[in-house]
């Protein structure tokens, strides 16, 4: 059964650190159980045509000649969330010499909170306790007299360590682990409150969402009206979770950040099903 879980767990950890491996230093302290999201339709939503539908795995051209078929064996299923989580864990722990990137997952319920981050990107706020990955080390960094307090440029070395992680994916592979074992995605968002709905055009949808995230003259203004500081500017504060992660660590590593995104969405597109 390791031969179908092990792919999902690999997928699932290499999109997790290109999706949010910034998490923001102000996030909501909500905490949700598994399986729930920090905001649902208000009302329930009918069947929904899908936009990009996962095309099935690709099957060889010619079979090879009956003598040299291997034999047959049963399709075996795929692990359900639960079981993934287990693998996943034991995985991580094999991974050797790789503590520091190992220390940076939370390993409970991974794939739905993966899930549940990714819906909730593009949204006002993301539910700190349902995070796959642990916050950046230290405060935010600042500088300036206050009331008149920037991002300092030395903020975006804080996430240095995510971006090691996120260069050494290879978009392609991570797109074709995704595609062979995309139900245990779909599982995971039908199980948080959309069954009519389709994970990969949330993804999608995201993607796109993230990408116009702007490019902004440095240094950004900040102010503190409590304990987190927040933008100075209302058009920024006001913009959604995941693009005011993109805002806040620099435009060096969002542009970084936005390149690989760009590269995904243009191998999801390749394994996405051409509609009739």
């Amino acid at each position: 059964m390791k031969k179908y879980i092990i792919p999902a767990i690999l997928l699932a950890v290499a999109i997790a650190i290109i999706f949010i491996a910034f998490p923001p230093d102000d996030v909501t302290e909500q905490q949700l159980p598994p399986g729930a999201v920090s905001t649902l339709p208000e009302t329930a939503a009918p069947e929904l045509p899908v936009k990009y539908p996962i095309a099935e795995p690709a099957q060889a051209v010619e079979p090879p000649p009956a003598a040299e078929q291997p034999e047959s064996k049963p399709a075996l299923p795929l692990p359900g969330l639960e079981m993934a989580d287990t693998v996943m864990r034991e995985l991580l722990t094999l991974l050797g010499g790789e503590k520091k990137f190992i220390e940076l997952f939370q390993l409970d319920h991974f794939i739905q909170r993966f899930v549940v981050t990714v819906d909730n990107l593009p949204r006002k706020d993301i539910p700190r306790r349902q995070l796959p990955v642990k916050g950046a080390s230290g405060p935010l960094l600042v500088q300036g007299e206050k009331g008149r307090e920037v991002i300092s440029p030395y903020n975006e070395r804080r996430y240095a360590i995510y971006i090691e992680l996120a260069e050494a994916l290879d978009s392609g592979k991570l797109v074709d682990i995704y595609v062979r074992n995309y139900p245990l995605f779909q599982q995971a968002y039908s199980d948080l409150g959309y069954p009519s709905a389709y994970f990969n055009d949330r993804l999608v949808e995201v993607i796109d969402h993230l990408l116009e995230t702007p490019e902004l003259q440095e240094p950004i203004r900040l102010e503190r009206p409590g304990v987190l500081y927040r933008f100075a500017d209302p058009e920024l504060e006001a913009r959604s979770a995941g693009q005011k992660i993109l805002l806040r660590i620099g435009n060096d590593n969002a542009a970084w950040l936005k390149a690989k995104l760009k590269q995904l969405r243009e191998q999801l597109m390749t394994q996405v099903r051409r509609q009739s």
